[in-house]
């Protein structure tokens, strides 16, 4: 006996072999004719590309280079002052925000005056 998945009753179900071989309604099978071109224009294949144009220079070389200079800063630093300006911006939020929650809790804790 043939069985498959039925997505109505999530269980296994018995079936005819085409349909336990087939499962879904997918049926292998070449399309008859090609399908009509979208764009009359042709296009030109990956392997024809001769150059590719980006728009922007490669930067990675020369970060690696200031990321790599033993000078004893750390490396979230290295950049200079908007490094140390996103730095010091998160410390502050970080230490305001945990001063916040700490006077949040301490007015949490205290009795409900009526």
């Amino acid at each position: 006996m043939y069985y498959k998945f039925s997505g109505f009753t999530q269980k296994l179900t018995g079936s005819a072999p085409t349909a336990a071989y087939s499962p879904q309604g997918l049926r292998p099978g070449v399309p008859a004719e090609a399908p009509p071109m979208i764009f009359a224009s042709p296009t030109k294949m990956v392997s024809e590309a001769k150059t590719v144009e980006y728009t922007v220079t490669n930067r990675v070389p020369d970060l690696q280079k200031l990321f790599q200079i033993p000078d004893g800063v750390p490396i979230h630093l290295k950049r200079g002052v908007p490094d140390r300006l996103l730095y010091r911006t998160t410390m502050a939020l970080t230490i305001g925000g945990t001063l916040y929650c700490l006077v949040a809790l301490y007015f949490a804790a205290q009795p409900n005056k009526k």
